[in-house]
């Protein structure tokens, strides 16, 4: 299942990428299904479940009626007796209604059951951010889940990772919920026509520095990229991590970089209270508060929810433009 040495490269966007691993994984394990709310509406998923009902049929391509909780109860129950069912919502702000079958069930069946019962089931929870969609369809929950013992979660940034780690996902043997942000869709770039896998829980190194280090999460992290490059020509050498798989955090790969340039900066698409740019900032503390030349930076979301003026979004989300900010002051900053 992992690439092979040699293998056959081309350019795919996020959106396709997601929809050949759904595609190949179908094609090569009956177990593997997909359900949940307009998975065959392009309107809610954009390409990723394109063409799967005409291959493989109703019977393996379910779309759901407006009912969170219970698809996903349904999705627990034929996970523990054998299949690889992938539920889609196509909201992320929606799985919140199924708070109850993700935590008192998928994520502690396997600990429950002295390690008897596997639960290998993929949640697709979709950011759905921008678009004046407002509080009620914009929200990045990565940070909630987490905080639940028993869940692996991945974020993609690249369409090489949306294949691999959703095929590592589906395979993993137990609950992962896999997050992709709708404004990665048309993004592309180099993906194998084989099957292969991503590690979860290993991050990667999209660029060394020795200057500063920069932790991102998904759509960060490709905004991250246009910083960096601005920063270069300012005389400033970013070490850019891309953190893939926010549960369990790649410690190893952070503590590594940090220890070499000394100060932190950490970029999420969610919300500053309890996130994931907290627990990494307590981590690095914890640990390296000696190595730090600076005061730990994190750039998330304001304290409040989405808005839905399309003018109020640009000040809203945070952009490559806060990264580069945060990261010239933090250069002229000593501790």
């Amino acid at each position: 299942m992992f690439m092979p040495s040699e293998t056959v490269t081309r350019k795919l966007n996020y959106g396709s990428a997601i929809n050949e691993a759904f595609t190949q994984l179908m094609k090569e394990d009956k177990r593997v299904f997909v359900l949940g709310v307009g998975i065959n509406s392009p309107w809610y998923i954009g390409n990723t479940t394109g063409g799967l009902v005409d291959t493989y049929g109703q019977d393996r391509v379910i779309d759901t009626p407006v009912s969170e909780n219970s698809i996903t109860g349904i999705a627990i129950g034929a996970a523990a007796v054998g299949m690889r069912p992938v539920i889609v919502h196509p909201r992320h702000d929606f799985l919140l209604l199924a708070f109850d079958q993700v935590f008192n069930h998928a994520a502690i069946s396997h600990y429950m059951s002295g390690g008897t019962t596997k639960i290998p089931l993929v949640i697709r929870a979709i950011i759905n951010r921008g678009a004046e969609q407002s509080a009620q369809h914009s929200k990045s929950l990565q940070s909630i889940f987490a905080h639940v013992p028993g869940v692996k979660i991945v974020m993609p940034s690249t369409p090489y990772d949306a294949k691999g780690l959703l095929i590592s996902s589906i395979y993993d043997g137990n609950l992962v919920i896999y997050i992709d942000d709708r404004w990665l869709y048309s993004i592309e770039g180099e993906v194998p026509e084989e099957v292969y896998k991503v590690p979860i829980g290993k991050a990667a190194v999209r660029r060394e520095g020795k200057d500063l280090t920069l932790v991102t999460t998904s759509y960060m992290s490709f905004e991250a990229t246009g910083a960096c490059e601005f920063l270069e020509d300012e005389s400033i050498d970013v070490e850019h991590i891309d953190l893939r798989t926010v549960k369990p955090i790649d410690k190893e790969t952070i503590f590594k970089s940090v220890e070499k340039t000394g100060r932190l900066i950490i970029a999420d698409s969610s919300w500053p209270m309890c996130g994931i740019a907290s627990e990494i900032s307590a981590l690095v503390s914890e640990h390296l508060f000696n190595k730090l030349k600076s005061p730990i930076e994190r750039i998330t979301l304001p304290e409040a929810p989405a808005p839905a003026s399309r003018a109020l979004e640009k000040i809203y989300y945070p952009s490559h433009k806060n990264i580069i900010e945060v990261a010239k002051s933090m250069m002229n900053t000593k501790r």
